[in-house]
C-alpha cells in the first residue's frame, strides 16, 4: 500500500477528520489531501514522524510505507544492505 492511502486508512480507522488532523500537523488540509490521495509523494520525514505518533502506528512502519529508510537508519545504510544479503543466504 502506499504511503497516502495507508495513512488516510489509519486515520479514517481512529475516526480523525482530514481537517482535524492538519490541524495537528500544523500543516494545510489541502496539502494534507494531496498526501492521502497519491497527488503528492510522502511528506519529510518530520512530518511522517508526527503523523505515525498522533495516529499512534509505529514510526519505522510509516517509514517503510513512505518507501524510505527512517532518518536514523541512514547513516548506516551499507551495513544494512550487508545485514539484509548475510540473511538472505543465511535462510536459503
Amino acid at each position: 500500500m502506499a504511503f497516502g492511502a495507508y495513512i488516510r486508512k489509519k486515520r479514517e480507522e481512529k475516526d480523525i477528520q482530514l481537517n482535524d488532523f492538519a490541524k495537528l500537523l500544523d500543516i494545510s488540509p489541502a496539502y494534507w489531501s494531496r498526501i492521502e490521495r497519491e497527488l503528492e509523494k510522502p511528506p519529510k520525514d518530520e512530518l511522517i514522524r508526527k503523523a505515525a505518533e498522533h495516529l499512534g502506528l509505529d514510526v519505522d512502519d510509516a517509514f517503510v510505507e513512505a518507501s524510505r529508510l527512517p532518518p536514523d537508519m541512514r547513516e548506516n545504510v551499507g551495513d544494512l544492505v550487508r545485514m539484509y544479503r548475510r540473511q538472505g543466504t543465511e535462510n536459503k
